[in-house]
């Protein structure tokens, strides 16, 4: 971080300066009580204890200022030893802090323990059914900095590691136990049956549409007897209305042997594809060619730029994602995450896994930066700014001092009087 930067961070709070001017006064009024009282103590006896608890209050300030200056500087410019402490240390407070944020959030076992008390899930559930005009800032906060991100990144490299990533994570992935598993369970909870209509309903308009392909065919096929005594034509009446048949009892009665059969080969399918070798081979296969199609290659590059600009346009104007059908969506989308507790907890897992496999990949990369950066930075800049952003409490230390010291000496003043 440059300076400049460093000057864009400033955590001010107000009326420091007004704080360090009223100890600064309260310093200097203990000291002229102290006078006045010493001057006129021979002629009013009871000013003593004025001037005890003056004498004692300048004493506890000094010692106070004393103190705070010398956490940022030589006081009075004198080079006293163990003064200017942040100066003189800011690398290794740089040091510190960097093994400060290793020991406390970026080792793998820290981080997977604080992350299961985390609901991700939840939060981007509740995130996506707020309605419009509530959490605006944060949205708009939000939205803008994945916006950024995502146009100031190197589009052409971006592309090719994603694409290059979801190639790996494909090759890498056995998919036929998948396809198997979502087939199999597919069938158990009946939907399937819905694809499997369509499927017919297809058929049946595919039949009717090629009606007279099927009696061209039947005519091509048949011997001269049948064409001759004119059974050409009857058979292929017969075969069309038998399809027609077909089609309709199958699509109306859910037991139709031809449809239990269907249903019996899409399970043995889920199961060959889960535990036989040979089909899994085959799957596998058949994705490593379609992988090395140069047409799929120019899918995921579609993909991915439409996905860009996608994601880009929708940062740009959340309010206007988060109305209509895609805010339908959404809010659906984020009710279920909300309330689904297996598909939240899914997800919770996945989160905490991805962090805590960053942590132990990059926290020690992360370490390095924040010590390297605090290295880089100018002490006067580094001290400045740190000052300034707790010198209220600071203050408060010395006019505490100062009152307390007072307390104290005239405490045992009295105490020695008695």
């Amino acid at each position: 971080m440059t300076n400049s930067a460093l000057s864009r961070f400033n955590p001010v709070q107000p009326g420091a300066q007004g704080m360090k001017a009223v100890a600064t006064g309260l310093l200097i009024v203990m000291a002229a009580v102290f006078a006045v009282t010493r001057a006129f103590e021979h002629g009013y006896p009871a000013l003593a204890y004025v001037k005890a608890f003056a004498e004692a209050a300048m004493v506890g300030g000094l010692a106070d200022w004393f103190a705070v200056t010398a956490l940022f500087r030589h006081p009075l410019g004198l080079p006293i030893p163990h003064t200017a402490i942040i100066p003189r240390n800011k690398d290794r407070i740089g040091e510190a802090l960097a093994n400060f944020i290793r020991e406390n959030f970026l080792i793998p076992a820290v981080v997977a323990r604080r992350m299961r008390k985390l609901d991700v899930a939840g939060a981007a559930g509740r995130f996506l059914q707020t309605p419009a005009g509530e959490g605006t800032r944060i949205r708009a906060g939000a939205s803008r900095l994945i916006a950024d991100i995502f146009e100031s990144l190197d589009d052409e490299r971006l592309g090719g590691i994603v694409k290059s990533a979801i190639s790996t994570r494909l090759r890498n992935a056995e998919v036929s136990p998948l396809i198997g598993h979502a087939l199999a369970s597919a069938i158990n909870e009946d939907r399937h049956v819905p694809m499997l209509e369509a499927a017919i309903r297809w058929t049946a308009r595919a039949l009717d549409a090629n009606e007279q392909l099927i009696r061209d065919m039947v005519k091509k096929k048949a011997n001269w007897v049948l064409k001759l005594a004119g059974l050409d034509a009857k058979l292929a009446d017969a075969i069309i209305d038998g399809l027609r048949k077909l089609t309709a009892e199958m699509s109306t009665d859910p037991a139709h042997p031809v449809r239990v059969k269907i249903e019996e080969a899409l399970a043995q399918l889920a199961n060959d594809l889960q535990t036989r070798p040979e089909t899994r081979e085959k799957v596998e296969a058949i994705k490593e060619q379609l992988l090395d199609n140069s047409s799929v290659s120019l899918w995921l590059d579609t993909l991915w730029q439409k996905g860009r600009e996608a994601i880009i346009k929708a940062a740009r104007n959340p309010d206007a994602v988060l109305a209509g059908k895609v805010g339908e969506v959404l809010k659906s989308m984020g009710s279920t995450l909300e309330k689904d507790a297996r598909i939240r907890a899914a997800i919770n897992q996945f989160a905490r896994r991805a962090i805590v496999g960053m942590a132990a990949s990059y926290g020690g990369s992360i370490v390095k930066l924040v010590s390297e950066t605090i290295r880089g930075w100018d002490a006067r800049t580094v001290t400045a700014r740190l000052e300034s952003a707790v010198g209220r409490d600071l203050q408060y230390i010395r006019i505490n001092g100062t009152i307390v010291g007072g307390l104290v000496g005239l405490v045992l003043f009295i105490l020695d009087r008695l």
